[in-house]
């Protein structure tokens, strides 16, 4: 039996759970979104993948798991474990500029960047940010309509200037 070295193996893994979509913004893959933290492959060739939630109780943890899971071992990984690690907690500066690009050209605003040098976050939530540029028309001149919109992580805002509304994903 011939297999492959251990650190091909890994990115192969990697690649695999990168591409799994997140499945409330399916336009997003798990690396777009952050969650991704890491695969390792152990001694006995098991493939260990990391995911950290974007929220403490995020219901969307199970789906991601569970798909992170059947790609690996449909990719022939006989033996697979998805782990939750907490700490450190998730920001959407993990969002990676893909994500950010994909997120906009889906109609859906991106958070802010963080100030600059921020380095640790909470999962706490300050007010609502007062501009948050119309992912249609890029108009500053919006406001936000409810704090939560489809799911928890996004607010629902509308456009003053277009009169579209859009969700935003919130910055955390």
């Amino acid at each position: 039996m011939v297999t492959s070295p251990p650190r091909l193996d890994e990115r192969r893994a990697r690649r695999i759970a990168a591409e799994v979509p997140d499945p409330e913004l399916p336009m997003l893959t798990l690396a777009d979104l952050g969650v991704l933290r890491g695969i390792e492959i152990e001694e006995d060739g098991t493939v260990v993948a990391s995911l950290t939630p974007t929220y403490s109780g995020c219901p969307a943890m199970a789906e991601m798991r569970a798909e992170v899971a059947a790609r690996l071992r449909a990719a022939g990984f006989a033996g697979v474990r998805v782990r939750t690690v907490l700490a450190p907690s998730w920001t959407t500066d993990w969002i990676t500029a893909e994500g950010r690009r994909k997120l906009a050209e889906h109609g859906i605003a991106p958070p802010n960047p963080s100030p600059a040098g921020r380095v640790w976050l909470t999962l706490a939530q300050g007010p609502a940010p007062a501009a948050v540029p119309c992912p249609q028309c890029g108009s500053p001149d919006t406001e936000e309509l409810s704090r939560f919109a489809a799911t928890a992580c996004k607010s629902l805002r509308r456009c003053r200037t277009c009169l579209e509304p859009y969700e935003h994903v919130k910055d955390i």
